[in-house]
């Protein structure tokens, strides 16, 4: 079969082009945000609001309201937590962090067990790309324009707020405020990737675009770039992959990136490793002046 047909069977049906869809938008706007997550080190951050959301979706669809409302509520309410345990007790932030995604996730996988539903609630936990629907569908586009749109006005107080935070404060910028945006982007992000991935691999999304990027250039602008081109292209590989092997959709879109970065990381570190040894050969001794007469 033509390399052409292969790429044109799956989108003879409404699902795929559907799913197709969801992922490119799931994958730019994720991959956009972890180059701001990896800088800012907010990996575990990433990872405590993308499962301290799912208590909110539940309620919401019990409630018979948006996804996204419940999902920014608790991203807020996760995230005021940690801040709240770590200034008024002796326990850390990276413990913090922990305790509270852990009982919030719980929290979660509780509701889903006691909530009688005509759907699987489980597809939040592990996503669910061939049951999008048209509705889903516009919520994505829509969320992920708004965020995108957030991250790219923003885009120069929030590199200033990841590289130095005190010179944003001192020329007048809010770190704050720019914490919280970030936040709210974060947490608007995490609903359009549980469409795609579910909740537990969400935080793959958000962090390995940007630190696959981050290892092959220093730029922030081209880290950008490198980190959204490859994600759309990986997910979109991984798509297809699963459409053709009939496996998991969101795990083949994760493991399509988990292998870019893994492939990324093995070449910067052949790299270094020959870097070091041709400085250390004589050979590879630059001479900086004639020799000395006596």
């Amino acid at each position: 079969m033509p390399i052409l047909e292969y790429l044109a069977e799956p989108l003879g049906y409404e699902f795929m082009v559907r799913a197709l869809a969801a992922t490119v938008a799931a994958a730019l706007v994720c991959a956009v945000l972890s180059c701001w997550l990896v800088l800012t080190g907010w990996s575990l951050i990433g990872d405590a609001v993308s499962h301290a959301v799912l208590p909110g979706v539940v309620l919401s669809y019990i409630l018979g309201v948006p996804f996204a409302i419940g999902a920014v509520v608790f991203g807020f309410l996760a995230v005021g937590l940690i801040g709240g345990i770590k200034h008024t007790s002796k326990v850390k932030e990276d413990a913090s962090t922990g305790i509270v995604f852990t009982t919030l996730f719980a929290l979660g996988l509780v509701l889903i067990s006691v909530t009688p539903s005509q759907v699987d609630l489980n597809h939040i936990i592990f996503g669910n790309l061939l049951g999008v629907s048209t509705a889903d569908l516009v919520q994505v586009l829509i969320l992920s324009a708004v965020c995108l749109g957030v991250l790219l006005y923003k885009r120069r107080d929030l590199t200033l707020y990841a590289f130095d935070p005190g010179h944003a404060q001192t020329i007048g910028i809010s770190p704050r405020v720019l914490g919280a945006v970030l936040l709210g982007t974060l947490a608007l992000t995490c609903v359009v990737a549980l469409q795609a991935v579910g909740v537990v691999l969400v935080v793959a999304m958000l962090i390995i675009p940007g630190a696959t990027a981050h290892l092959l250039t220093d730029r922030f602008d081209r880290m950008l770039l490198v980190a959204a081109t490859s994600s759309v292209g990986f997910s979109l590989l991984g798509v297809y992959l699963s459409y053709y092997l009939d496996t998991s959709m969101g795990g083949t879109v994760v493991l399509c990136q988990g292998a870019w970065f893994t492939a990324v990381y093995l070449l910067t570190l052949g790299r270094r490793r020959a870097g070091r040894t041709g400085s250390r050969r004589p050979g590879g001794l630059r001479r900086t002046g004639g020799p000395r007469r006596g």
